[in-house]
């Protein structure tokens, strides 16, 4: 009985996960009690606040502390989103997707104002790195997964950023804003359980 309940309990991690994603995009051990799944748009504000000020401390204290598994959903849902998503799916294939990412979201004033969302990707890319994101922007699969990205977020999620947190076999939806202190404390007390 216990190692069926095991066996369980590292599969389910993957059955959040849609087809196709966590190409760079999950982080941590896939059979931490905890799966977190954010769904975001590079474009959004609050997921630009998400990404730099609450996922850092989420990382830090659940993921790489094997509490937490987290896994990225990037949804195109303004005008260049869909465009920087691409790069960073694409980013996410020769390994560079949390640089790519990170990026976007600190230069996204700009590209969001200007649609040179190419301008941003480089600053995080060397040049033979640019060259290969460059040919996989065409990729049929790294379009097809920005394609699913978005209509599997459109299906669960209202806003962005939204957070999916599963635990024991129940999932609730949190949206933004949420409080770091709070979100903190939360997990915790699920651990607990």
């Amino acid at each position: 009985m216990r190692l069926c309940a095991l066996a369980l309990a590292a599969f389910l991690p993957g059955l959040a996960a849609p087809a196709g994603t966590a190409r760079g995009q999950a982080f941590g051990n896939p059979s931490a009690p905890i799966l977190i799944e954010v769904y975001s748009d590079f474009e959004c504000p609050g997921c630009k606040q998400f990404h730099t000020q609450l996922l850092p401390l989420v990382m830090h204290d659940f993921v790489t502390a094997g509490k937490a598994y987290i896994i990225l959903h990037d949804l195109s849902f303004h005008p260049h989103s869909s465009e920087a998503t691409t790069y960073a799916l694409a980013a996410a294939r020769i390994g560079k997707y949390k640089e790519v990412a990170d990026a976007l979201f600190q230069y996204q004033l700009e590209w969001s104002a200007n649609g040179k969302v190419w301008d941003a990707v480089t600053t995080a890319l060397s040049p033979a790195d640019r060259s290969k994101v460059a040919k996989l922007v065409h990729d049929p699969g790294v379009l097809a997964e920005v394609k699913s990205e978005t209509e599997d977020g459109r299906t669960k999620i209202r806003v962005t950023p939204t957070v999916l947190v599963t635990h024991a076999m129940k999932q609730r939806h949190l949206e933004w804003p949420i409080d770091s202190d709070m979100f903190k404390k939360w997990l915790n007390e699920l651990l607990k359980q």
